[in-house]
């Protein structure tokens, strides 16, 4: 029995990347791209995300929702042309975007290309909330009352705990002196307030959850929290290419109001109903659209397309490591002291963070292709946390070979490279291979993480899942990618099976 050769491997790895394209060429028949409609992953930017593409086709214009990350990644998208309009709060907008006290927010977003519409009609201003007997036991009626209990346990999203109008500025403003802070989900930190794993959170006024609970919003008593007025944020030259889409994206100015708002917020994570279906029921009552709630897709139909996407993050960018960690394992032990720096240098990339390389990737990206999020940060940070075992296990296949089985190939009279191509790679192709089928596996879990960028895979109906706190929709990602891993583990399997043990 013959040990699979580098020529196998990349035949075995080429064929997986004619299976994960197959979904791409059959959604490139557009001619022309749609309107992008962006999203912040909550429930109620969705809601209006999905309300702004429903708007845009009714102007004949083709348009879609992406779900992207937070503040940062959706602007990000706006000003880099990826997005064309997003929903987000005047409040957002000056304190953490612009960083401006200026009151013309129209002429600081100018300068940057971008037009912000009028209110939508309500406010999502932020609060800080507790359980009404929580609160009442420790003498809590109003913010400036936390002053007085340092021990109590506080959850915040991890992007209030960074935000200017968040818990820094909030801790100056009422001279917090709080220790036990934590950053988690938002609607986990609602529950582990029902639960009393925490006793404080940040909430947003229109939240179902506060009437779902009957917790207790406390008065921001020193004004610290800025209006947060909804409003569109649009391209200029969105106005240009596609007036008549603007034209109805204006139509929801001062057509939702707070009530409204938080009753369809309820509806998404209390009732687990559609967002889809929740905001085209508003608009067909509140504009009379005669667009009916769309039909929901199979969780088969979601399944294989969330399958191609997670493909097309996962099977590029472990090839790329492929084509790139077996030269430098390869490298490393032909030339020990440069080895010992690619193996640091490949380690120090495996520590970081596999979220924080997610989002160092995406300036990196935009710097390089001019797009910094979708599937490009995605693909070249999992490619990065792919070579490590590639790298390593190529080294150690080399370095494992007897040294006499070279120095006889050498005897014959073989010139280095034919050498390391006829003997040495044949010989450690069980090691390296196990190398790649590692990283393979490693690849499906961190992917998922790709969905925080708007880069698809299962990692969508993972994070909408804990959004809503909908267990059979965060399974819907769970397990498919479980599925995957153990698919891709059993056919690396396999081809190892073609390598003798031993010898």
């Amino acid at each position: 029995m013959r040990r699979p050769g580098p020529i196998a491997l990349s035949s075995f790895l080429a064929s997986l990347v004619l299976v994960a394209a197959l979904p791409a060429l059959s959604g490139c028949s557009s001619a022309t791209r749609p309107v992008v409609i962006g999203s912040k992953k909550f429930t109620e930017s969705v809601v209006l995300a999905e309300m702004g593409a429903r708007l845009v086709r009714q102007a004949g214009v083709e348009a879609r929702r992406d779900d992207l990350g937070g503040t940062p990644a959706l602007w990000l998208a706006l000003t880099q042309g990826d997005v064309d309009c997003y929903p987000d709060y005047t409040g957002t907008i000056a304190r953490q975007i612009l960083k401006t006290d200026s009151p013309n927010l129209a002429a600081e977003l100018a300068g940057h290309g971008i037009r912000i519409s009028r209110s939508l009609g309500f406010r999502d201003n932020y609060a800080l909330g507790m359980r009404r007997d929580v609160a009442a036991a420790y003498g809590v009626a109003r913010t400036s009352d936390l002053r007085d209990h340092p021990e109590l346990r506080y959850g915040f999203t991890h992007e209030f705990l960074d935000r200017p109008d968040g818990w820094p500025g909030l801790k100056r403003a009422y001279d917090l002196t709080a220790t036990n802070v934590q950053g988690m989900n938002h609607t986990l930190a609602y529950r582990g307030l029902v639960e009393k794993a925490i006793d404080v959170t940040e909430m947003y006024t229109t939240d179902g959850e506060i009437a779902q609970y009957d917790l207790l919003a406390l008065p921001d008593d020193k004004d610290f929290f800025p209006s947060y007025e909804a409003v569109w944020l649009y391209r200029a030259d969105l106005a240009e290419r596609r007036p008549e889409a603007v034209d109805w994206l204006l139509r929801l100015e001062g057509r939702v109001s707070e009530t409204q708002m938080q009753r369809m917020n309820a509806a998404v994570q209390v009732e687990k109903r559609d967002e889809a279906t929740v905001a085209a029921e508003f608009l067909q009552a509140e504009l009379g659209l005669d667009a009916p709630p769309p039909e929901e897709d199979s969780r088969a139909g979601r399944i294989l397309v969330t399958t191609g996407e997670h493909l097309l993050l996962v099977v590029p960018s472990l090839l790329a490591a492929v084509l790139v960690g077996i030269p430098l394992g390869i490298v490393a032990a032909r030339r020990p002291m440069t080895g010992r720096i690619v193996l640091a240098a490949v380690s120090l990339l495996q520590t970081i963070p596999s979220l924080a390389l997610l989002l160092f990737m995406i300036p990196v990206m935009m710097w390089l292709i001019g797009r910094g999020t979708g599937a490009p940060p995605a693909i070249a940070a999992l490619f990065l946390y792919s070579l490590l075992p590639i790298v390593r296990n190529t080294h150690a296949g080399l370095l494992g070979i007897p040294r006499s089985l070279v120095e006889s190939a050498e005897a014959l009279g073989l010139p280095p490279l034919a050498v390391l191509r006829w003997v040495e790679l044949p010989l450690a192709a069980g090691t390296i291979l196990a190398g790649v089928r590692t990283a393979a596996v490693i690849n499906v879990g961190t992917a998922t993480l790709g969905g925080f960028i708007g880069a698809g895979g299962y990692g969508r109906p993972i994070l909408r899942g804990i959004d809503k706190f909908d267990v059979p929709l965060m399974l819907e990602g769970a397990i498919p990618a479980a599925i995957l891993a153990m698919t891709i583990e059993a056919a690396f399997g396999l081809l190892a099976r073609a390598a003798p043990r031993g010898g």
